[in-house]
């Protein structure tokens, strides 16, 4: 499997945004809009820190 958990760093701490991501895809208003194996979507606000696809960890930052 090739999917990613999406995290939230914020004020030195990680939150975890949404399990087995899929696709990550800028839109047009700086948002990212994130979507699940199952075809959940969340959009989130904040640029990306880092991508660590051997660990399936995607880290976003506000």
């Amino acid at each position: 499997m090739c999917e990613a958990n999406a995290y939230m760093l914020k004020d030195g701490e990680e939150t975890l945004l949404m399990e087995s991501v899929d696709l990550v895809e800028p839109e047009a208003d700086g948002s990212f809009r994130l979507v699940g194996i199952f075809g959940d979507q969340i959009s989130i606000k904040g640029k990306i820190k880092r991508m660590n696809l051997v660990d399936h960890r995607i880290l976003f930052e506000e």
